[in-house]
């Protein structure tokens, strides 16, 4: 009331003056809207009254917290600052009541760290001016505002301005202390920044935001030695989260400073002790690096993913391996170092996918990296890659799909680097294989003569030049060295003789059985086997050559593996003659006799009477003999009738009656008549 009173006199010594205390007892009051306009009015006056303006716009400050335009705020106080800092510093204790100051202070930090780190762009801002501005708010204002937006590097002396409003207002406050020594550096001042640091240092030996900032304009001066302990300090506190403010308001320049610094430290220390302590140090000193160079620092992140891998932090790694990777993902040393770190925790899959990805990309670097493991590791990692590629070639074989696509390329690049890597036997043979399948057929007749010789000792190395050879030669010699594979390992052995054409494989059995047979009359079973075994395989399961192996285990006592041959041949009846058909199943009622599958056997056996009894019958006295398969015949018998299994204990006996007219198989058949005395059985 006594400032309207006195605003209504005719003298308007005062005007401003008043006005500006109107205005806060209008904010004291709630009153924002009326507040507002007195404030602008003072601001906006033609003759301007510097005290009345800087109350006007601490006020005016204060109004836009409360409607949240927090930077709008901070260019006020400037403005304030600029015309007389005594000025405001009085004001703010004078009118702004003490539970509103805090709040103000934290806003001007905040904005005033914002505006140095270049967070503010002209859309951002909610600033507008009147059609008509006078007086010395249109030159201050406009002054703030373009030195915030059109000169980015002109905010720092009014950031200094208010850093240095908050100190005096608070000399204990260190983020305010920070926020004037950020100003001084970026205004060019570092020494004075460096005096500001060191007495806050002072206070708190133990501030992370303060050490960084020291070290970073200690190595700026040139002082190498304190940069590197007051980092160091920085790094035994653990804060390294510190760094991403100061970094945001350093130049380019001092950044590039830090990261070739800390990178070099790093690799210093890695020179040195390999141990726990001295890695974890040079970690730290990896991620200062990284975080200097915007977040992405290729050979850093390399470096300290090997670092985490070493130490066992192996998710950690994978990590940082996949950060280069999302920039590069032809990166050799990052794919590899990436599948190291697989084969660390033994996940095949992903390990044996990495590590392809790098040698497609160069296997000249990834190879010595392999070299470099230790022997346990380099054979895991060999073993995994030739048991995909062995798998992957095999598939690609046995659907003919072999184009030169990318695939089988993949295939050759990766043979080849197991053969530098290790040279194993199995080595040379797979990248042999490749080639073949690759159709280049007399570099793998090259590769494998300069890798075993003309004459092999090795099965496998002696079966591929055999079929290399073979068009050359006779299919009788080839046949020698296949056959012994077939002995050794039948699956490579037919994963071989996919390359060989239909007619020479037709030739290659017809061979193979004729061999298999003298062998057979000499009594040399075991070599016959794989003679019998490529006939089989070359043939393609014909049944003539299944029953001519399958005869070769019986005389070796395989009988499981008979069985399975004569399985396939009765699976395969169809047109043959029912002698054929009763042959057969002699024979393998022979066979699950061997295997004590009694009840089976003597099915098979029904099965060859109903077919062509005079050869069962002939069949059996030869072998098993007549006496012994009717014992058996009465015990399967038996066993159906104890079963109350009247028809199948009827057929049995009456069928075994026919091989021998056992006195046990008549009582059995006569008991079995009167129990069905009262029903028919047949």
């Amino acid at each position: 009331d006594i400032c309207e009173q006195l605003l209504a006199a005719e003298q308007n010594t005062y005007h401003n003056t008043l006005l500006a205390l109107r205005g806060f007892c209008s904010l004291h009051a709630q009153d924002h809207p009326g507040a507002l306009q007195d404030f602008q009015r003072v601001i906006e006056h033609d003759s301007p009254h510097p005290s009345s303006c800087i109350k006007a716009l601490c006020g005016r400050g204060l109004i836009r917290i409360s409607g949240g335009s927090n930077y709008l705020t901070a260019l006020d106080y400037i403005t304030a600052c600029q015309l007389k800092l005594e000025e405001t510093i009085f004001t703010i204790k004078s009118y702004v009541p003490w539970n509103q100051r805090g709040l103000l202070l934290k806003v001007l930090q905040e904005e005033g760290q914002m505006m140095l780190q270049k967070k503010r762009y002209p859309g951002g801002s909610s600033v507008s001016f009147q059609k008509k501005q006078t007086g010395l708010c249109t030159f201050l204002t406009l002054k703030v505002f373009c030195s915030g937006f059109l000169f980015p590097s002109r905010d720092a002396p009014g950031v200094f301005q208010l850093a240095s409003l908050l100190v005096e207002l608070d000399s204990c406050d260190e983020a305010s202390r920070i926020l004037c020594a950020d100003a001084l550096y970026q205004m060019g001042r570092g020494e004075e920044a460096h005096k500001m640091l060191s007495l806050a240092l002072s206070r708190n030996p133990q501030r992370a935001p303060v050490l960084a900032r020291l070290a970073l304009l200690q190595l700026k001066r040139g002082f190498v030695y304190d940069g590197n302990q007051l980092l160091k300090r920085v790094i035994r506190i653990g804060d390294s989260s510190c760094l991403l403010p100061i970094l945001a308001i350093f130049q380019d320049e001092d950044r590039k400073l830090l990261q070739s610094h800390c990178r070099w430290r790093a690799l210093a220390i890695l020179k040195g002790k390999q141990e726990g302590a001295a890695i974890r140090e040079a970690i730290a000193h990896l991620s200062f690096a990284i975080l200097a160079a915007g977040g992405y620092a290729e050979d850093c992140l390399l470096t300290r993913a090997r670092c985490y891998g070493h130490l066992g932090q192996m998710k950690t790694a994978i990590f940082d391996f996949n950060a280069v990777l999302k920039e590069d993902p032809r990166n050799v040393q990052a794919l590899s170092g990436r599948g190291f770190v697989h084969l660390a925790l033994r996940q095949q899959k992903e390990a044996v996918q990495d590590l392809i990805s790098a040698l497609k990309v160069e296997a000249g670097a990834v190879i010595p990296a392999i070299l470099s493991l230790k022997p346990e590791a380099q054979r895991l990692v060999t073993g995994w890659l030739l048991q995909h590629g062995r798998a992957t070639l095999t598939k690609l074989v046995a659907t003919k799909d072999l184009p030169g696509g990318e695939t089988l390329g993949d295939l050759l690049t990766m043979a080849k680097a197991l053969t530098k890597i290790c040279k194993a036997a199995q080595h040379h043979i797979f990248y042999t294989d490749v080639l073949m399948a690759n159709g280049r057929h007399q570099e793998a007749l090259k590769h494998l003569l300069e890798a075993f010789g003309h004459c092999p000792a090795e099965d496998f190395a002696r079966a591929r030049l055999a079929v290399l050879q073979l068009q050359g030669r006779k299919v009788a010699e080839a046949a020698a060295p296949l056959s012994a594979l077939a002995r050794r390992d039948e699956k490579d052995l037919a994963f071989l003789l996919s390359f060989v054409d239909t007619k020479q494989q037709q030739h290659l059995a017809q061979a193979a059985a004729q061999e298999g047979k003298v062998l057979m009359k000499g009594y040399h079973h075991e070599q016959a086997l794989g003679y019998h075994s490529l006939a089989v395989l070359a043939s393609r399961d014909s049944p003539s050559c299944l029953r001519r192996r399958a005869a070769c285990l019986m005389h070796l006592k395989k009988y499981d593996k008979a069985l399975k041959d004569m399985e396939k041949v009765i699976q395969g009846h169809g047109c043959n003659s029912p002698k054929t058909r009763a042959g057969d199943h002699c024979c393998q009622g022979f066979l699950l006799l061997a295997l004590a599958q009694e009840e089976a056997a003597v099915l098979h056996y029904v099965q060859a009477l109903q077919l062509d009894e005079p050869l069962a019958l002939g069949t059996i006295t030869s072998c098993p003999g007549r006496e012994t398969l009717t014992k058996i015949f009465h015990k399967v018998a038996q066993n159906n009738f104890e079963k109350q299994r009247y028809e199948e204990a009827w057929k049995i006996t009456d069928y075994g009656l026919k091989i021998d007219k056992s006195p046990e198989l008549q009582k059995l058949k006569a008991r079995l008549k009167r129990e069905a005395s009262s029903c028919s059985i047949h």
